[in-house]
């Protein structure tokens, strides 16, 4: 308070001893100002420009990772129709191998079968060619006692040749019908193996193509986060340009105005009344101390913790709910306000959205009305503890919170 009192008291005696020099002064001081201002404003300028450029690069890498989603979901299901193509094959690969077995069983059979009839009709053969072939039909004549026996023997003899004739015949067609049935199933089973082949070679060229797309994809995804970042670290300059910019408006327009102080802190020397110098330094003091630095402290609180979770109730830098983190950033300030969005809305002066400032509390109509709260940066963008991507930057000039910002701003100042 002293060093106050000693600084006022200067100004009022140079006030009264040289009206020309406090006005060169005040002009040096605005000048610079002014030019201090101009500085900040080409660099948010600049800034910007870049935090277009970085946005631009997101939307562009975002659309080619859409893209490269649908072709590698295209390159997936292609994969999974062949897989299962192959898969089936190689069942009826098997099935074939299976079924040639069998007839190759089948086939043994039969020539088993036929070997063993042709050993018996081989056997006859030979009986009849060492009896001449004529002891059978002379047994079977001095055998009957009637010729009607004589021909129903010769009859006999006749059927059974003829059966075995007959049989020999069929299982010879058996076995022909066995092979031609094999030869069929080979012929199959090559063809599938063949298309066996064929699938295992597309099925390694489209895994070969998904691996370099999930590869491109990794690529994207890497320049995705590195472009985040990027803006991430823009839009904290950025929000840290608002502040300054903030500050040196504040001061230009201190220094613009009228100096009543001066004149009181004169008529104060004049009549050595120490009492109204003491007030007047009081109001001053107030003044200087109140407002944009606090404020700026709110807006800075959160950038150190950029990524804490959201977590419903939470009010440190452990976890934080959207309304716990507006609170917990202005008590980084030593301002002390609620809690919870009902309590915020409430909170402050409200002011229209067109003359909002940095450092105002805005809200957004979610799951209810101003349901959401978040702290003004400037620039189209607050930041707020979302529930999806924890304590973020975020744009509120366009897409989601922009529909969704419900004009309800609160000043705190």
């Amino acid at each position: 308070m002293k060093k106050t009192l000693m600084t006022l008291t200067t100004v009022a005696v140079v006030g009264l001893g040289s009206t020309l020099f406090t006005v060169t002064t005040q002009a040096e001081s605005v000048q610079e100002l002014e030019n201090k201002q101009t500085e900040i404003q080409e660099q948010r300028e600049a800034l910007k420009a870049n935090l277009s450029e970085a946005e631009g690069q997101i939307a562009d890498v975002l659309i080619d990772l859409e893209d490269l989603n649908k072709e590698i979901d295209k390159v997936t299901n292609a994969l999974e129709q062949n897989q299962k193509q192959l898969d089936d094959t190689k069942v009826h690969i098997s099935e074939k191998e299976n079924e040639v077995a069998l007839l190759e069983e089948e086939i043994a059979a039969l020539e088993e079968t036929i070997e063993k009839r042709y050993d018996i009709l081989k056997e006859r053969a030979v009986s009849y060619q060492q009896s001449g072939g004529e002891i059978s039909y002379l047994e079977v004549i001095f055998g009957s006692k009637s010729f009607n026996e004589f021909i129903s023997r010769v009859s006999a003899v006749n059927k059974i040749t003829e059966s075995d004739s007959a049989l020999m015949k069929s299982q010879e067609e058996d076995k022909n019908a066995v092979e031609e049935k094999q030869t069929a199933v080979l012929a199959k089973l090559d063809e599938l193996k063949d298309t066996e082949l064929e699938l295992n070679g597309i099925v390694a060229l489209i895994k070969d193509q998904k691996a370099e797309n999930e590869s491109k994809k990794e690529e994207l995804k890497n320049k995705e986060t590195e472009l985040l970042a990027m803006q991430e670290e823009l839009q904290i300059e950025d929000a840290r340009f608002a502040s300054l910019e903030k500050d040196v408006d504040a001061s230009l327009r201190a220094a613009l105005e009228p100096a009543p102080d001066v004149a009181v802190a004169s008529a104060s020397v004049n009549t050595d009344d120490s009492s109204d110098l003491t007030t007047l330094s009081k109001e001053t003091s107030t003044r200087t101390n109140a407002g944009s630095g606090n404020i700026s402290t709110a807006m800075n609180a959160g950038f150190s913790y950029l990524g804490t979770p959201y977590v419903w109730g939470g009010k440190t830098p452990s976890g934080f709910d959207c309304s716990g983190f507006v609170s917990w950033a202005f008590a980084q300030a030593g301002i002390s306000i609620p809690s919870s969005t009902s309590g915020l809305a409430g909170t402050g002066t409200k002011v229209s959205a067109s003359n909002m400032q940095p450092g105002d509390i805005v809200f957004f109509n979610t799951y209810k009305t101003n349901g959401h709260v978040g702290i003004y940066l400037g620039g189209g963008k607050f930041i707020g503890a979302q529930n999806s991507t924890g304590l973020a930057v975020a744009d509120m000039s366009s897409g989601y919170w922009a529909d969704h910002f419900s004009g309800h701003v609160r000043s705190v100042k």
